[in-house]
């Protein structure tokens, strides 16, 4: 492969940094202070919280967001990334009980380059996936069927996050006293 040297291009490079949004602006930031019913908070912990997307890829996708506003994980304490994991695990034990999907897609998109759509936000999505997930829509007319509505699958995965809960006895590290809207 031959590389092609363009010094100049950086400068052009550099005037598409990923503009930051300020937290009055943040999505996360928001739905972290409105009630679960309102913000389809699905679960709260101590530093980050579950809530449905509201555009899913496939039904049950769900996003892990710290309540800080930060745009990388590297921005965030240790902490606060072993709650995201934790909560990833709890995500998909409870999608398990809801859905039961054939796999999982788990992906953090960090700057807008990267295809962050809430690029001063850092969050996690977890993607149940099914074999065959995809049909003659999407690939046509590019259109996403899903069988669930939003506020139905608010209910199947907030009442599987209690079955998850109270089976795992506290072994997972889930605290049972956490989502309290």
């Amino acid at each position: 492969m031959e590389v092609l040297w363009n010094p100049w291009r950086y400068e052009y490079i550099k005037r598409f940094k990923d503009e930051s949004i300020s937290r009055e602006e943040c999505l996360f930031c928001r739905l972290k202070d409105m009630s679960d019913d309102e913000a389809y908070v699905v679960y709260r912990g101590r530093y980050s919280y579950i809530v449905l997307n509201a555009y899913p890829y496939n039904s049950g996708h769900v996003m892990i967001a710290p309540y800080e506003h930060a745009g990388s994980l590297e921005d965030l304490p240790d902490e606060v990334l072993l709650e995201m994991l934790q909560l990833v695990k709890l995500s998909m034990k409870a999608i398990r009980v809801a859905f039961n999907p054939d796999g999982f897609n788990i992906g953090v998109n960090v700057g807008r380059a990267a295809g962050a759509g809430v690029p001063g936000h850092v969050h996690i999505h977890v993607v149940p996936r099914w074999v065959g997930d995809t049909n003659f829509m999407s690939v046509i007319s590019g259109v996403k069927t899903l069988p669930v509505s939003l506020r139905e699958t608010y209910t199947l995965l907030k009442d599987a996050v209690v079955n998850v809960m109270s089976t795992s006895g506290g072994k997972d590290g889930f605290n049972k006293g956490s989502s309290d809207n």
